[in-house]
């Protein structure tokens, strides 16, 4: 286990160009990140492509058991890559939030190195005898977010290393610091050159996705970027998973019971303080419990303490960046400006320092409102009163994203009922954003394509190869 002083300096550049990152709740100098060119991408492709043989060449087991080795030093070293992120990325250490973080870390880390793939029979009629099998794809390029920076590193990496690929990590220019040192406790236990991390700017993303040598692109983040790294990869056919933005409804059905659910609703649309791409951004409520949902969700929000990361009392913490603030700010104005009513929030403090956008709920607005049909990733959320369950649904699916959404319901079966017509990759039921590693989770429309998580996230970065006779 390394110290902070000591994690941030192994990190730290001894030599060459360097970004300053900062602290967007402070203000405050977090550290120093190497500035890297193509030509240090073209290095870490050429390691990773010389070690990736010798990785796949072990036995399924052997790289279980070195994958949860590394699982084991994130656990030693916890609190570190915590405090770390707080800083850098701005959620705090308590809650939903940094802890929380590095322990998905480990534990996704573990359920990715222990899930079993095993060949599949499609055919054995005594005349035919046919198997699938899944084999490596070679070179894996994951491209993540500012949002969820550790966790969706290991979204990515931990899936592709078990199957045998190396990756080359590209994370956020936001939020380098906490991949960099996610990278550098892994590598403590594995093999030189299999796993290494880039932090460059866009033209190293460009060479990664059009780069021969790299088989495969993971990318989470905005859809505008998804459908340029679908233009840039097509000339090498390079295999996708893309994760891209959401705008997610939440239906809360006449039976539900709206104390019992505000704690839920507040958490699915708040977690992370709202920069979750499958964190719940719609609100829709029937006209009949539409003021005691209102009430309960604000009495929740009055609760709940923002400010510093680093303050162990806070749960929410600021917006990780300026654009993502002014962002924000405008999609409430817009709402503000439309005659919406505000129960709580909207009114940012124009002298404070960092990011922070108060905790924002809006109710009686129009669903066309810019609030609802843009994505606000952040602490603001539209509340919208419907009538009927066809209306409700109508609404919902009214947007060309779909990466989540939920149904809050006393009834769980006509919940899924009506889950099964909303458009959305997942539907969850009394709750919204609950991802879990062993389920498969990807979006539809305008959202992405391809899935992560379980089996099906082992075969998404992997080659499926039929073996007949």
């Amino acid at each position: 286990m390394e110290t902070y002083d000591a994690l941030l300096d192994s990190i730290t550049p001894a030599s060459g160009p360097t970004r300053t990152i900062k602290d967007p709740a402070t203000g405050e100098t977090v550290g120093q990140a190497p500035a890297h060119s193509v030509a240090d991408l073209e290095a870490a492709i050429s390691a990773a492509a010389a070690a990736q043989p010798a990785w796949a060449a072990l036995s399924h087991e052997a790289r279980t058991e070195m994958l949860l080795k590394a699982a084991e030093a994130i656990d030693r070293s916890a609190e570190e890559l915590a405090i770390l992120l707080s800083r850098e990325q701005g959620k705090p250490l308590n809650g939903p939030n940094a802890r929380f973080e590095v322990g998905a870390c480990s534990a996704w880390l573990r359920a990715a190195a222990t899930t079993v793939l095993e060949p599949e029979t499609v055919a054995d009629d005594g005349e035919t005898f046919a198997q699938v099998h899944y084999r490596p794809i070679g070179v894996v390029g994951a491209i993540g977010p500012w949002n969820w920076p550790m966790m969706i590193t290991i979204w990515q990496i931990a899936p592709a290393l078990r199957m045998g690929n190396a990756v080359v990590v590209k994370p956020s220019e936001y939020t380098p610091l906490s991949v960099l040192a996610l990278v550098h406790v892994l590598n403590q236990e594995l093999p030189d050159g299999l796993l290494t991390a880039v932090c460059g700017d866009g033209e190293v993303g460009s060479r990664m996705v059009e780069h021969e040598a790299i088989g495969k692109i993971m990318f989470t983040g905005s859809t505008a970027t998804g459908k340029a790294i679908i233009k840039s990869s097509a000339d090498s056919i390079k295999r996708l998973t893309l994760e891209l933005g959401g705008n997610d409804a939440g239906i809360v059905l006449p039976d539900a019971d709206p104390k019992a659910i505000a704690e839920g609703l507040f958490w699915g649309a708040f977690i992370n303080t709202g920069q979750t791409c499958a964190a719940l951004k719609r609100l829709y409520v029937h006209e009949d419990i539409y003021d005691e949902v209102c009430e309960a969700l604000t009495a929740v929000a009055e609760a709940m303490p923002m400010g510093v990361g680093l303050d162990e009392a806070n749960v929410l913490g600021p917006l990780q960046n300026k654009a993502q603030f002014d962002i924000v700010a405008r999609l409430v104005d817009a709402a503000k400006e439309s005659g919406a009513r505000v129960l709580i929030g909207g009114n940012p403090d124009a002298d404070q320092v960092g990011y922070f956008y108060p905790t924002t709920l809006i109710a009686d607005v129009d669903n066309k409102n810019p609030l609802v049909a843009e994505e606000q990733f952040g602490p603001a959320l539209p509340i919208i009163r419907y009538s009927t369950v066809d209306e409700a649904i109508a609404m919902a699916n009214d947007l060309e994203v779909g990466l989540g959404a939920s149904v809050w319901s006393s009834d769980v079966d006509a919940a899924r009922k009506v889950a099964s017509r909303i458009e959305a990759g997942t539907v969850w039921i009394n709750k919204h954003g609950a991802v879990d590693p062993r389920v498969p989770f990807g979006g539809i429309k305008q959202s992405g394509y391809g899935l992560e998580f379980g089996v099906e996230g082992l075969k998404g970065v992997a080659v499926p190869q039929v073996i007949n006779g």
